[in-house]
């Protein structure tokens, strides 16, 4: 039977809701993994050649309750072919997040983004947190790996609110990551920045135990500056306004917007960072496959 396409669901009135954003996850993962070969990823019932201490977020199902009646300790079994991942997600709410295309704001994209690879993550069994920064607001959804965790994620997903702009590098980026925990980062921002607030911001989350990956959300008509003849932009995050004639306007834009990426793609990859442009209207089973692509790099 054919997967149902997802693309007609791609509307505020459905992504804002729980059940909405549960069902888009869910037809977009079970629509590429059908589409994928037979599936290498470690099962239950496996063999398994070594075990780790027990740590908050690891999935009960994976405690070996025969070593903890002989020792009293709580040891996580780990398969020889892969081991769980902590997978954490973060996501820029400043105001230029609310740039939207087709109906769907940044921010709404990143919902999806996130509730699509935080699905694919639990099925693998992997622990998913959330996390959520701007100036005014800090949500943290430490990691965990069970059905509930993943429905009070997707809750807190729909709280988070676009506004202000990007809060200087303090104390929350130091709550987000364990330094010694093996995890997988995912950064999902615009990469709007006055100065260097977010690179800074993204070099403090690198350690040698992680993988951090930025995805950069940018809607299509930003990548291919395709506008009337003039156009009014609007900094949403300093309200400062600038009429511009597109057709003068869009080679020059679109030559300094490739060198930027670019520039910001190399500064990244030198600090051992992953770093992705993704489009708005790219379809959503390419962002599971850098997820998997990124996620065997820790194993």
């Amino acid at each position: 039977m054919a997967t149902r396409d997802y693309h007609d669901l791609l509307k505020p009135e459905v992504i804002n809701t729980v059940s909405g954003l549960s069902l888009i996850s869910r037809i977009v993962v079970e629509g590429y993994l059908s589409g994928l070969h037979r599936s290498k990823s470690v099962g239950p019932g496996m063999e398994f050649s070594q075990y780790r201490g027990y740590e908050p977020g690891d999935d009960l199902r994976l405690l070996d309750w025969k070593m903890l009646a002989r020792s009293g300790k709580y040891y996580i079994k780990q398969s020889e072919v892969e081991s769980q991942v902590v997978v954490k997600f973060i996501v820029d709410a400043s105001a230029s997040m609310e740039h939207t295309e087709n109906g769907v704001s940044k921010l709404e994209f990143a919902r999806i983004l996130v509730a699509c690879l935080s699905h694919l993550a639990q099925k693998q069994g992997d622990a998913v947190g959330l996390f959520a920064l701007n100036q005014d607001d800090f949500v943290s959804i430490y990691p965990k790996a069970d059905q509930k965790h993943y429905n009070r994620m997707l809750l807190e997903l729909l709280q988070i609110s676009s506004k202000g702009k990007w809060p200087e590098l303090s104390v929350a980026a130091k709550r987000i990551h364990n330094r010694g925990t093996k995890e997988l980062v995912f950064f999902l921002t615009d990469m709007y920045e006055e100065t260097a607030e977010l690179s800074d911001f993204i070099k403090s989350l690198k350690t040698a135990n992680n993988e951090v990956v930025v995805i950069q959300i940018m809607a299509g008509n930003e990548m291919d500056f395709d506008f009337k003849k003039s156009v009014t932009f609007e900094d949403l995050e300093t309200g400062t306004k600038v009429k511009v004639d597109v057709n003068k306007a869009k080679a020059a834009y679109l030559k300094a917007l490739e060198d930027k990426i670019a520039r910001t793609k190399e500064r990244l990859l030198s600090q051992g960072i992953s770093h992705y442009v993704f489009r708005m209207d790219a379809h959503l089973g390419d962002a599971l496959q850098l997820f998997l692509k990124e996620r065997i790099r820790l194993n």
